[in-house]
């Protein structure tokens, strides 16, 4: 990965940095601090897989997000550039990006302590999520197959009738989010059922009532009819990785949340 990071770095006419280096799930991606040949900060994020899977959502997300939302009124780091090798049946896609110089509010998207963030961040917040929800895109983020399964086996209702199909992030979690307000991570965004991002940010905060409780009050669609389908994948979602053996500091929180979306 380092060489054809190398590499990458070369074709899009970088100098990586030294310190920083990210290295992402299972290896799959390789981040570092870069300068452009003006020396403008960005960062340079290499991602991997096999040669026949180099395609559909994930791999296009950056790319297909750029395209879309731009720098999403600054909220978003903007993409620069992409390079794309294959090399012995395994794909690389360097992905040069401008380098955000905040650091990330958690380590873990779980959120560890309440935070005192100011009422304009979370402005900025709503109003960024509601023009990513207004936009119209055939990615998806979500399917209905997966919510029929997966709703009443691990909350235990049916699902619920998706009143709205909105734009979503569809990983907005606190590793994801920074202060000033960019959002980070753009690989899986598509359409979810509405409410989705801001289901997904209530259930990564539920160990801090206080902070959960701004997170209710800034998005009303929590708690409401229209909430409840996106309230229900999320929890159904995350109590899935619970029974893989992740996210366990959360599971007595998602039972007491499933519990309350049986009730509505």
């Amino acid at each position: 990965m380092r060489a054809h990071q190398a590499r990458a770095a070369k074709a899009l006419d970088v100098q990586t940095e030294p310190g920083g280096e990210f290295w992402g799930w299972a290896g799959r991606t390789l981040g570092a601090p870069a300068r452009t040949a003006a020396g403008a900060p960005a960062w340079l994020r290499l991602v991997s897989a096999p040669a026949g899977k180099a395609s559909g959502k994930l791999w296009e997300g950056a790319l297909d997000a750029q395209h879309t939302f731009g720098d999403l009124d600054g909220h978003r780091p903007a993409l620069l550039g992409v390079h794309d090798v294959f090399d012995d049946g395994t794909a690389y896609r360097a992905e040069l990006s401008v380098r955000v110089g905040q650091p990330v509010l958690s380590d873990d998207p779980i959120l560890q302590h309440d935070l005192q963030l100011p009422g304009s961040w979370w402005t900025d917040l709503s109003e960024a999520l509601e023009k990513v929800s207004a936009t119209a895109t055939d990615r998806v983020a979500v399917r209905q197959q997966y919510m029929d399964r997966a709703i009443p086996q691990f909350v235990g209702i049916p699902a619920p009738a998706v009143t709205c199909w909105t734009t979503a992030h569809s990983d907005l979690h606190w590793a994801n989010l920074t202060a000033p307000l960019r959002i980070l991570d753009w690989e899986g965004w598509g359409r979810a059922p509405e409410g989705f991002d801001a289901a997904t940010l209530f259930a990564y905060t539920l160990l801090q009532p206080d902070t959960t409780t701004r997170v209710r009050d800034v998005f009303p669609v929590l708690g409401s009819p229209a909430g409840l389908a996106a309230e229900a994948t999320v929890c159904a979602m995350l109590l899935q990785t619970v029974a893989r053996g992740d996210n366990l500091a959360l599971e007595d929180q998602l039972r007491t949340w499933s519990e309350e979306l049986r009730r509505r």
